[in-house]
């Protein structure tokens, strides 16, 4: 085990603060108000091969095929990516390039499938014994159900949970600290599903060794504390903590849950697992228990479809590729003064192009903005170096320090001054006065230093196949001047040895003499 590893608290010790922070309104019972329901089959569904980090999946279907629900669609190597499923059964329609709900509003290659009405599963393989499977065996099943984390990042739980193993992690923290305005998705999840969460927790913790699991809430979810202690008690589950943290924005991120649960921070660059901590969204938890109890990959999530410009906001069981336009019409549709469509919340989600773009893997809420709601862009003016944006960041960067850096191009130095560690929540750009797109300019610079990253990586590859190059030419040249030597000196060798002495053949009698 790991010595540097940080024991974390118990339920009942003393919380710690993370720097920075805001105290938002959160408008959660807009969407809260309903229970959850699923929605009738659109038309069509729009399943796009890549919904994870890393490389799309390759297409496994072909225009025609007849497809059952949780049929593998596109499969690849565990290394890669994640598997993608059909979301019900039907025709595949069409595979071609769509837009794919990203926040780069970029295509990709996509699965079209035409619902057939009966939505019938494919044979299911639940694993019951999970207990005695090893924890490199349950992270192929958890791969091979497509699972990635549902909190946003889409990362494959997979490589999380083979990294923690690999590391000896103690502490497997579920985090349903949902610190963003508007989106209620996990709320809704942990009250209805709440023995879900606990099984995929105690699978979770089984697959990565963590012999200590932490469910995180917000102090406010008074409901959802109640459910999940309720599923504790059922499940025998007592080594379970249930910790109630404060509702600060961004304090469902990562490594602000875990400085408020230790107090202390991931190190610059480090990964939770530095400190003996993996963190997974509790969404990500329920999914891990569907797949292994009941056999059944990701093929759904919970939705929150809310906002001031839509009828009657709520959330929903959304299949995944279901069109945002089906949710809005499920939801009464929008109301006359809506003004924007947003993917995410308000802080950290993105404007979405249209409606017609799909429901991924990392689609938590849709929200619907009033024209009221939308700030009108204000003109952006000169920075005073008041020092609010530092005095908010969770992250402990200097923000207008950086954006100069960013701007004038100074990438070693933004580098130095922690332009990686940002994590876009917004909270810069919220109270800035001088109106500074500040989290636009580091989504930016972030993109800058990944694309000069894989030049170098380029160039390197390019540095490094002309010394191959180089390599065997000058071996191929020393291998024909030894060849030729060697030939020489064959040469010289024969020509220098005396010539053999001859015998005289006795003179023949003629014949008859």
């Amino acid at each position: 085990m790991n010595d540097r590893h940080t024991p974390v608290i118990g339920a009942s010790s003393k919380l710690h603060r993370f720097r920075g922070g805001l105290r938002l309104r959160h408008h959660k019972r807009l969407s809260c108000g309903r229970p959850v329901e699923r929605p009738p089959l659109p038309e069509t569904l729009v399943i796009p091969l890549q919904q994870h980090l890393g490389r799309p999946a390759e297409a496994r279907a072909q225009v025609g095929d007849r497809i059952l629900k949780g049929q593998a669609l596109g499969d690849i190597d565990c290394n890669g990516g994640v598997n993608v499923h059909a979301s019900t059964s039907g025709t595949v329609v069409a595979v071609e390039t769509r837009p794919m709900g990203h926040a780069s509003g970029r295509a990709g290659l996509c699965v079209v499938l035409q619902p057939d009405g009966e939505d019938r599963w494919c044979e299911l393989q639940p694993l019951p014994g999970w207990r005695d499977m090893s924890p490199g065996q349950l992270a192929e099943a958890i791969c091979a159900a497509g699972i990635v984390g549902l909190g946003g990042a889409v990362f494959p739980t997979h490589r999380k949970a083979v990294l923690g193993h690999r590391k000896g992690i103690e502490t497997l923290i579920l985090n349903g600290a949902e610190c963003e305005p508007y989106i209620s998705c996990d709320e809704m999840l942990m009250r209805e599903q709440p023995d879900k969460i606990i099984a995929g927790a105690m699978i979770l913790s089984h697959a990565t060794g963590a012999s200590r699991i932490i469910i995180a809430i917000e102090d406010q979810m008074g409901a959802v504390h109640q459910a999940l202690k309720g599923a504790i008690e059922a499940a025998g589950a007592q080594t379970i903590e249930l910790v109630r943290v404060p509702a600060i924005y961004p304090e469902g991120g990562e490594r602000q849950l875990i400085q408020v649960l230790t107090g202390h921070e991931v190190p610059s660059g480090g990964l939770p697992s530095d400190l003996g901590l993996l963190v997974q969204n509790v969404g990500t938890a329920a999914a891990v228990a569907q797949a292994i109890l009941e056999g059944r990959p990701l093929v759904e999530r919970y939705v929150t479809v809310t906002g001031n410009g839509i009828h009657e906001p709520r959330n929903l069981l959304a299949l995944i590729g279901t069109p945002v336009s089906h949710l809005i019409h499920q939801c009464g549709g929008y109301q006359a003064g809506a003004g924007r469509l947003v993917v995410g919340g308000p802080m950290m989600g993105f404007a979405l192009r249209s409606d017609i773009e799909p429901v991924v893997k990392a689609t938590n809420c849709v929200l619907v903005l009033s024209e009221q709601d939308v700030v009108a862009p204000q003109p952006e003016m000169p920075c005073i170096r008041c020092g609010e944006c530092a005095r908010v960041c969770p992250a402990g960067l200097l923000p207008q320090q950086l954006q100069w850096q960013v701007r004038t191009g100074q990438w070693d130095d933004a580098t130095r001054f922690g332009l990686r560690e940002c994590i876009e929540c917004g909270c810069c750009d919220y109270v800035c006065p001088s109106h500074i797109p500040l989290a636009q300019w580091f989504r930016h610079g972030k993109g800058q230093l990944r694309a000069q990253a894989r030049e170098k990586a380029t160039a390197d590859k390019a540095r490094l196949r002309h010394e191959a190059r180089e390599t065997r030419l000058e071996r191929q040249k020393r291998e024909k001047r030894e060849r030729l030597a060697a030939k020489k000196r064959a040469l010289r060798e024969r020509s220098a040895a005396p010539e053999p002495a001859t015998t005289p053949e006795p003179p023949r009698s003629e014949p008859g003499v």
